[in-house]
């Protein structure tokens, strides 16, 4: 960063003024940049009221909660929770489906957000694009349950729009809220239907900081659409794809509670598939009622996302220092 220094900058010749110097410009860094310090500080304070000052509550998790008794008052049981919580296959099948299930998501939605952004990237000079973006942010601010209603009348056994075109061409109707077979593509496409458009725009503003130069030298050299966006455009939003998807796995355990209860009507035929650690948390919360062992749950919730994020974060790591670019291609 350029910084113009004041005759009042101590000279360097001395750790004291080596000292000084350095203090000078972290002061001239936090002046120059307060206005960013200040945007960012609402959401500082809502990470640190409601992500550390509540880490406290894991003591649950190894308690049996009396709310008589308060956090601290009840009766310390060790593991025994996280015993209880494994005595079935149950939390298994739900971590398989969440981490399979996001992976999915993860993997179709960063393919589907490129592929949607460039084709944004190829229109935006036409006075639609404006439009286009809006038509594909309003679903992201619809409500699961409204959504759920969708699918529904979608998917419904007897007047379902699907069930009813199946009826009209000969072909018997589906089962579909008894068929969890079905439900890892329903989902899929849910999912991309509501997430697709932002994370297409975030990759348009990556595209749109391309020098144009580089699509001029690769049209004289012959290259087409899909050579320009495989030699050009993808290389160069590289980093971004790579930081959306390590923020992405940091959340790989936390599956979207209104997608998986309200866009399967919570059905328990379709629990094989669509069961993942949120509903499974729920269930046991508002079934058996007891907080340690949804506690219990929530901490092997944050710990496997953890330890995933670090794996994750390594193969990045390795990748880059053996030199070998990651592509999708």
């Amino acid at each position: 960063m350029d910084i113009s220094f004041n005759q009042s900058l101590p000279k360097t010749g001395s750790l004291r003024a080596g000292r000084e110097r350095f203090a000078f410009l972290k002061r001239d860094h936090f002046r120059r940049n307060l206005t960013w310090f200040l945007m960012a500080l609402p959401a500082l304070v809502w990470i640190f009221v409601f992500k550390y000052l509540t880490l406290f509550g894991v003591w649950i998790a190894f308690t049996n909660y009396k709310v008589r008794r308060g956090v601290f008052g009840s009766e310390f049981v060790g593991l025994d929770n996280f015993r209880f919580l494994f005595a079935t296959d149950t939390a298994l099948r739900a971590t398989f489906n969440t981490i399979g299930l996001n992976l999915l998501f993860i993997a179709g939605g960063t393919i589907a957000a490129l592929f949607l952004a460039w084709l944004l990237y190829e229109i935006y000079a036409s006075k639609l694009t404006k439009y286009y973006q809006t038509m594909l942010l309003l679903p992201r601010f619809i409500s699961w349950v409204v959504v759920g209603y969708f699918v529904y009348a979608l998917l419904a056994t007897d007047n379902g729009l699907i069930n009813m075109f199946l009826r009209s061409i000969g072909l018997p109707p589906i089962q579909w809220y008894n068929s969890p077979q079905y439900w890892s593509g329903i989902l899929l496409l849910v999912s991309l239907w509501s997430g697709m458009g932002i994370s297409s725009l975030i990759y348009l503003s990556g595209m749109l900081a391309i020098d144009v130069q580089l699509f001029e030298s690769a049209r004289i050299d012959g290259a087409n659409k899909w050579q320009q966006f495989k030699y050009v455009v993808f290389p160069m939003i590289l980093p971004l794809v790579v930081i959306n998807l390590l923020l992405s796995t940091a959340y790989i355990l936390n599956a979207d509670f209104g997608l998986f209860f309200q866009v399967t009507r919570n059905q328990p035929l379709l629990y094989p598939t669509t069961d993942v650690l949120d509903t499974y948390i729920y269930r046991s919360l508002i079934v058996t009622q007891n907080v340690s062992m949804a506690a219990a749950a929530q901490f092997y919730q944050s710990i496997v996302g953890f330890v995933l994020v670090i794996v994750f974060n390594w193969i990045v790591r390795r990748i880059e220092r053996a030199d070998e670019p990651l592509s999708l291609f």
